[in-house]
């Protein structure tokens, strides 16, 4: 299987060509390895596929613990913020200390979650479970961002959106293999989906023979770029990227975790029809995600920033209001506008504070697990206390925070430094 991800870059970059001249090395880092980027996009859908699922079944484990949807919420929670408190030290680290085999490690984590998670017999397990999910997560993001990178041949946004679409491919399948498969065969069927984690550890363990030969692993630091703006337009800056990142998952909290929810009481609909709802709005998603990036390397990131936060909120502010038909439609809208954003947030943070890829990817990748744990404990806690259709009310508001990109910095055509 080796050979499937771009023998040519093995080569060069292997021990026996050590001794190739400088240049040769220079054009191997600089070719964007679609094979490395197609193999990194696929271990994103499988972590992801998994992840979702667990998401996808909530209502099954609401049925059988008796759990009320601020246990519901304290499930992402607890996966979120494991992940969103190890990811930047994850990246921190790895950014000094490449480690290219912690990828496949870090699906064992997911793995051994998910299994549990098919056995568990009360909710403090399903804690448990998700916690390991989470520390799967907290290692496989930072580095995978970093592998990405490392393929583009300078093609940030194109290779992030690569990189995302896969993941959220991997997100859109989850509730329609939930509905399809676990639903009605039950909590056992999730190890089931064991398989797709092992296959996952393969091909990951494939990718990091490429990573622990690539020149950009023994050039370490030495060739690093340094920031094109002040310190303080730097911190400025990266305060409302989290700001943006913050409305953006805080919303798709909403969606992620209350949308089957929010159909079932709303229009009543089957647990299933509601799982092919959030099917489509994924789907929508995924697709929103391979525009985002390669808009961005040719328009500037903060043009498709702008668009995709602000330019969303209409949407928003409509879907409460919204009959079944509408209310299909309008998912679609919000998940293709909403997904672009987060490419250009991450490249253009990344552009913000060069050489720190994995810190920076981790940062981000975090908090947004984070904004989304805790987006769903709270819109939880909030819909035991009045509705869903309250909590769907409140968050339409959200993407007006996407204002505050008017306060990011102009840069030459929208573009960083690259690093």
């Amino acid at each position: 299987m080796q050979t499937s991800i771009d023998k040519g870059a093995l080569s060069a970059a292997s021990p026996g060509g050590a001794t190739a001249p400088a240049p040769v090395a220079t054009a191997t880092a600089q070719r964007t390895v679609y094979s490395v980027l197609g193999a990194i996009s696929f271990s994103h859908l499988l972590n992801d596929m998994i992840q979702s699922l667990i998401l996808a079944i909530y209502p099954m484990f609401k049925s059988e613990f008796a759990l009320s949807f601020g246990q519901i919420g304290l499930i992402t929670l607890t996966y979120q913020i494991t992940a969103s408190l190890l990811q930047p030290l994850v990246g921190l680290y790895t950014d000094k200390h490449p480690k290219p085999y912690s990828l496949p490690i870090g699906m064992g984590f997911t793995l051994s979650g998910l299994l549990l998670m098919s056995v568990a017999g009360n909710f403090p397990t399903l804690l448990v479970a998700a916690a390991l999910v989470g520390c799967g997560s907290s290692v496989f993001h930072p580095e995978s961002s970093r592998v990405a990178r490392m393929a583009s041949g300078g093609k940030h946004g194109l290779a992030q959106s690569l990189f995302q679409v896969g993941g959220n491919a991997g997100s859109s399948l989850g509730p329609l293999l939930a509905a399809l498969i676990v639903i009605p065969h039950g909590q056992k069927s999730i190890a089931w989906f064991s398989a797709a984690a092992l296959v996952a550890i393969v091909v990951l363990a494939n990718i990091g023979r490429w990573y622990k030969r690539h020149p950009a692993v023994k050039k370490g630091r030495a060739q690093v770029a340094h920031a094109t703006l002040p310190r303080n337009k730097v911190i400025a800056a990266m305060t409302v990227l989290m700001l943006l990142v913050f409305s953006k998952y805080f919303y798709m909290a909403s969606i992620m975790s209350y949308f089957t929810f929010y159909l079932i009481s709303k229009f009543g609909l089957s647990v299933q029809t509601a799982q092919v709802h959030l099917f489509v709005f994924l789907a929508a998603v995924a697709a929103g995600t391979i525009i985002g990036g390669p808009v961005g390397d040719r328009i500037g990131r903060k043009v498709v920033i702008w668009v995709s936060i602000l330019g969303v909120a209409p949407f928003t502010l409509l879907l409460p209001y919204a009959n079944l038909f509408w209310t299909g439609v309008l998912s679609v809208v919000i998940g293709l506008v909403l997904a672009s954003a987060f490419s250009a947030i991450l490249v253009y943070a990344q552009e913000l504070i060069p050489g720190k890829v994995g810190m920076v990817a981790g940062l981000f990748f975090g908090f947004a697990f984070g904004m989304g744990g805790i987006g769903a404990a709270v819109l939880g806690h909030l819909a035991d206390a009045t509705s869903i259709d309250y909590v769907y009310k409140l968050c339409s508001f959200l993407p007006l925070i996407g204002m505050l990109a008017v306060f990011l910095p102009r840069t030459s055509a929208g573009k960083l430094k690259k690093v």
